[in-house]
């Protein structure tokens, strides 16, 4: 016994041991598993953030001016390598704008282009009408670096419509901006005019220098070249006293006003007053090396200009030169052109007529390379200075180049005007279409509501008709039933004193009568002839039996009164052969034949009446029943009337509200009597109707 308990013992012990390593067991997995998840997820949000890091990291130096353009450029598509992973949303559109204006920044429109279509591609798919209006004014920028003004216009104009419907007033001043520059470009001097008005007009924004200070400075270059030269130093002003901190500082704005003012004065030929302007403009040297080196050689070759004007070698060809070499790394055409021209003109000034005409030769065929029938006008001019005897062919071809140049000039201006235009009309188009549908809508949507209010009131007094028909035919029910049960009481009354007056005439006169002729046929019996006295026994046997007889119909006549069927049971009675004879339900009925029914008043019983009669027409209607019991029952003073079927049945709750059941309710109450009705759906309905001190 003592072995057989260790050895057992012994097992237990094995068996929880194994148990408890187990159990060890499973927790070192689920440690691990969960140990492992852990891992894994800080792992994958370790990414992000590695992630998230590095994109800020490469978006900042492909941003950083001093860097290589290459180097740069192998920054701007790491960015992207990393966005283009992101998930489609407004995250990921607000980076590839980032990354666009990389490429703008580099001059590399290609690039540039690609992302624009991107984002646009994206946000029309997702309908982000704030960044699709974005898109469109970098598509813009694009189409204007192309040197295809109406794209750029168009695109322009569409953004700027969006902007209004989206009340976006920052980005609305920004995109009526660029459209005004873009005309400036293309010499709409007037549509620029109203553009850069138009932008000034909704610029209310808080610390929105940047914005105002284009706006001044457009306006400042515009009334520039029509002349208005006081205006135009009164706006370049205006944009000078900007706070500049507030403005980016790629846009150099201090140096550029300066530059401005400069050009302002060198076109009064004040040279005297234009120097010093390029001399502080010249002072941000640093940052425009960096920022804006093409405003640096411009600021170079008018300094450098304004003191050829006034006679001053000081820094002269040299500035030139510097002017020249920037420009052609940067490949402005424009510039080049101009630098070229002012170094020609310089040289002539110096009777060095080999040096001024290979400048103003090259000059000419950078012009003739670039397309730009406008670049051709000063190369020209200068040739026909510098070699006379050329003159007149230089002359003829800068004049033919000049008209078609104006011509194109109202050509483009006038385009702009038919886009803008073609745009309103369409959107009035639009809005002519919207309000046309609106007012459509609002004309078919009232007359509706006048036809549905309309049919509600003739179906109201349809209503009320019918109803007013069934009360008053229902009082007319009522009077008819209480005529026939009027009648049917005089009848009965009349039929009773009847049958009183012939039974008391049979009693009273024919038994009286009868008695007499019995009393003296008895009297004779006395004589005893034999015939007489067998004749006067049939006699007397006869009077008998007519006396029974006569009695016999006195007592019929009498029982006849409380044995006759009652009117109410008769009106009831054809009412239920009624109903067996139209509808296919059959109808059982039972009524207790212990009520005393002279004792109910007419009331009452027309009531009743009218609730069986309401309660089979609903079966009728609505139960689809195969069988109707229609049962009267007399309990002490309680009268009871219970009506029930085997029919589909129906909501109580629902069904109370109804006019059937209303009236129903109605007369019960005038009987002070209770209703109670008890239905579900397929276990048919019964009604109980209890009137209280019946006495009997």
């Amino acid at each position: 016994m003592i072995a057989f308990f260790c050895v057992n013992s012994f097992s237990i012990f094995e068996a929880i041991q194994d148990e408890l390593l187990k159990n060890t067991y499973y927790i070192i997995i689920l440690f691990l598993v969960a140990f492992v998840a852990c891992t894994k997820k800080n792992s994958e949000k370790n990414t992000l953030t590695l992630q998230e890091d590095s994109l800020a990291t490469y978006l900042s130096k492909a941003n950083d001016f001093s860097s290589a353009a290459m180097k740069r450029q192998d920054y701007i598509e790491k960015a992207f390598n990393i966005i283009i992973n992101q998930p489609n949303d407004s995250l990921q559109k607000v980076n590839l704008f980032r990354v666009a204006n990389r490429y703008y920044n580099l001059d590399d429109w290609e690039g540039y282009h690609k992302i624009t279509l991107m984002v646009l591609e994206k946000s029309i798919s997702s309908k982000d009408t704030v960044n699709i209006a974005k898109a469109y004014t970098y598509l813009g920028d694009y189409y204007g670096s192309q040197g295809v003004s109406d794209s750029a216009f168009s695109s322009y104009l569409k953004a700027e419509k969006m902007f209004v419907h989206l009340n976006d007033n920052l980005n609305l001043a920004r995109t009526r901006l660029k459209k005004a520059l873009l005309q400036y470009n293309e010499i709409d001097l007037a549509g620029s005019e109203m553009s850069v008005l138009k932008a000034l007009s909704v610029n209310k924004e808080k610390n929105a220098n940047e914005i105002l200070y284009e706006c001044y400075n457009l306006l400042g270059l515009i009334y520039n070249e029509k002349g208005d030269f006081g205006t135009a130093i009164e706006f370049h002003t205006k944009a000078l006293k900007l706070n500049d901190e507030e403005i980016p500082i790629g846009i150099q704005s201090k140096a550029t006003s300066m530059n401005n003012l400069g050009l302002v004065y060198q076109n009064l030929n004040q040279h005297k007053l234009a120097v010093p302007y390029f001399q502080k403009g010249l002072e941000q040297k640093e940052d425009l090396i960096i920022y804006k080196p093409s405003l640096y050689g411009m600021l170079l070759d008018n300094l450098g200009y304004s003191r050829y004007k006034l006679k001053s070698a000081e820094g002269l060809p040299e500035l030139f030169y510097e002017s020249l070499k920037i420009r052609d790394s940067l490949h402005l055409t424009s510039g080049i052109i101009i630098s070229q021209i002012h170094l020609s003109e310089y040289f002539a000034s110096n009777k060095d007529t080999i040096k001024a005409l290979q400048y103003s030769n090259k000059a000419l065929a950078v012009a003739r390379n670039s397309k730009n029938f406008r670049n051709l006008l000063l190369p020209l001019k200068q040739l026909s200075i510098i070699e006379p005897t050329k003159a007149a062919s230089y002359n003829k071809e800068y004049i033919q180049i000049n008209d078609s140049l104006q011509k194109a000039d109202r050509k483009i201006a006038d385009k702009f005007s038919r886009i803008e235009y073609e745009t309103d009309e369409i959107k009035q188009e639009n809005s002519d279409l919207t309000t046309q549908n609106r007012n459509l809508v609002y004309i078919f949507g009232s007359v509706l509501i006048l036809g549905m209010f309309l049919y509600i009131i003739k179906a109201q007094k349809a209503k009320n008709r019918e109803l007013l028909y069934k009360q008053e035919q229902q009082k007319a029910n009522e009077e008819i039933y209480n005529l026939m049960i009027s009648q049917q009481n005089d009848v009965e009354t009349i039929r009773v004193k009847e049958k009183k007056r012939v039974a008391q005439e049979l009693h009273d006169g024919v038994l009286g009568r009868m008695f007499g002729v019995r009393m003296n046929l008895d009297s004779l019996n006395k004589i005893h002839d034999e015939s007489a006295s067998v004749q006067r026994n049939s006699y007397l046997t006869e009077l008998k039996n007519i006396e029974q007889d006569i009695r016999e119909i006195s007592h019929d006549l009498n029982r006849e009164k409380s044995e006759l069927i009652n009117n109410f049971v008769a009106i009831v009675d054809n009412l239920f052969e009624e109903q067996k004879n139209t509808f296919k339900a059959k109808l059982v009925s039972n009524i207790d034949s212990s009520i005393k029914w002279e004792a109910v008043s007419n009331a009452v019983k027309i009531n009743l009446y009218r609730i069986i009669q309401e309660s089979l027409q609903n079966i009728n209607k609505y139960a689809n029943a195969n069988v109707v019991k229609v049962e009267f029952k007399k309990e002490t003073d309680n009268l009871f009337l219970q009506i029930s079927d085997d029919g589909i049945g129906f909501n109580v709750n629902r069904a109370k509200k109804g006019i059937g059941l209303q009236n129903m309710l109605s007369r019960i109450n005038e009987c002070r009597g209770t209703f109670e009705i008890k239905s579900k759906k397929g276990e048919g309905t019964i009604i109980t109707v209890t009137v209280p001190n019946i006495k009997q």
